[in-house]
């Protein structure tokens, strides 16, 4: 009869976590202590029960081999640089080749360093300055395009600030104009009354001075 395999899990129930803990801290222990009889190694356990209670398991010192442990933890820390000093490390170097790149092409622009150049290199070369004499040329069009513009606009301001004063006299004067008009209306108004009353000789009307 095959033994059923037990299930790697979380155990639930307490008193049943508290004796699985017991039985293989024995089994482990034991099996440590077999290993370094059998191999000859210096073993150290340090167990840490779910309730913060400490076993511990040295075939020699436990002092000794936590010593030893840190020795050798440091002479490897010395030995082989961390994971981010090496990716520091290779950052800075294509960095630095980025820069050495970039500054031999500036130099085999301004026609130094082409010794060892070969001609489909030389070609390359020739095609990257004139794209670059092409991008110049556009730029400095581009440029002056923009300097006209801006001495088109100082040329045109003085002459819209006047345009506007004078909108602004005219403007003001219309409350003038439309009184005016308005005073010749009622001057044509009265005049135009005045000639249709009667001449004095046709009066019935006679005004009287003197005392009474």
């Amino acid at each position: 009869m095959t033994r059923k395999r037990i299930q790697i899990k979380k155990i639930d129930n307490i008193s049943s976590r508290q004796v699985t803990f017991s039985k293989r801290r024995k089994g482990l222990f034991k099996k440590a202590q077999e290993l370094s009889t059998l191999c000859d190694a210096d073993i150290a356990l340090i167990v840490f029960s779910a309730t913060s209670k400490l076993f511990e398991y040295a075939s020699s010192s436990m002092h000794q081999v936590i010593e030893r442990h840190d020795r050798y933890s440091a002479i490897h820390r010395l030995d082989r640089p961390s994971i981010e000093l090496q990716i520091e490390s290779d950052s800075n170097n294509i960095l630095r080749k980025k820069v050495e790149d970039k500054t031999r092409e500036l130099r085999q622009m301004n026609g130094e360093d082409l010794q060892g150049l070969t001609l489909q290199e030389l070609q390359k070369l020739e095609e990257h300055l004139k794209r670059s004499l092409t991008n110049v040329s556009k730029d400095a069009k581009f440029m002056q395009e923009i300097s006209t513009f801006k001495r088109k606009c100082l040329i045109m301001l003085p002459i819209q600030g006047v345009e506007l004063m004078e909108e602004n006299q005219r403007l003001k004067q219309v409350p003038s104009l439309i009184h005016a008009h308005s005073y010749r209306q009622s001057s044509e108004s009265i005049l135009s009354n005045s000639s249709n009353l009667p001449e004095d000789g046709g009066s019935n009307t006679s005004l009287k001075l003197g005392l009474p």
